[in-house]
């Protein structure tokens, strides 16, 4: 569903680039608004999401799922933790769905799903392993890695239940907003894959922006 935001740039209180194949690993919390945006179009954002106060919960594909009854995401979505808590909610989405079956790309899939010589391109799990390893406050490690959102990403479903990496169906401005309902840890990897349509065959950098009041 497209939802535009009535929140303006110049009035967010944090705004940070990401380059193509980069991570951001950042606290947002209870009340704050978040905005992902595609800066140049076609750009997969790979997004877990964990609680501040207990890492061990964190965004969970299939409570969610099971809960809105739908398997893409879009505005009024609420991201729904392992434990049957509402993490955050798109309140704003001018792509109009995003992907969460569809996973992260890793070297491992990379060489199943394309070729052995694959092996050594960078990965969205690369830059998640990273993360935790370069941010030991948060007290996370590989196991934390989990389940994910891919937004503006293009994931149908086919007619036999598989699943296809499409072009993407978002362009350059466009974006997805989402509240956090408690404090959260938000980990970003802005895909560096080339090897499906998925980032158009060309990644490119993405933006974060919050807002305070919500």
């Amino acid at each position: 569903m497209i939802k535009e935001s009535p929140r303006n740039a110049d009035t967010a209180t944090y705004t940070q680039k990401i380059d193509a194949g980069d991570y951001w690993m950042h606290i947002v919390n209870q009340g704050q608004t978040l905005r992902i945006l595609d800066l140049e179009g076609n750009q997969a954002a790979d997004t877990l999401f964990y609680s501040v106060h207990d890492p061990a919960e964190r965004y969970s594909a299939i409570d969610t799922i099971r809960e809105q009854g739908n398997v893409y995401l879009t505005a009024g979505s609420e991201l729904i933790s392992n434990r049957g808590n509402v993490l955050l909610e798109i309140v704003a989405d001018t792509c109009g769905r995003h992907d969460t079956l569809g996973g992260a790309c890793a070297t491992e899939s990379n060489t199943v799903r394309y070729a052995l010589e694959k092996k050594c391109m960078h990965a969205c799990r690369d830059s998640w392993l990273l993360a935790v390893a370069e941010h030991p406050e948060f007290n996370m490690s590989k196991r934390d890695i989990t389940h994910n959102i891919n937004f503006f990403m293009n994931v149908p479903v086919t007619e036999e239940g598989g699943l296809t990496f499409e072009d993407g169906i978002s362009d350059a401005g466009k974006y997805v907003e989402v509240t956090a309902k408690m404090d959260v840890i938000v980990l970003v990897s802005n895909c560096p894959q080339l090897n499906n349509p998925c980032n158009a065959y060309n990644p490119t950098p993405i933006e974060v922006l919050i807002w305070s009041n919500g």
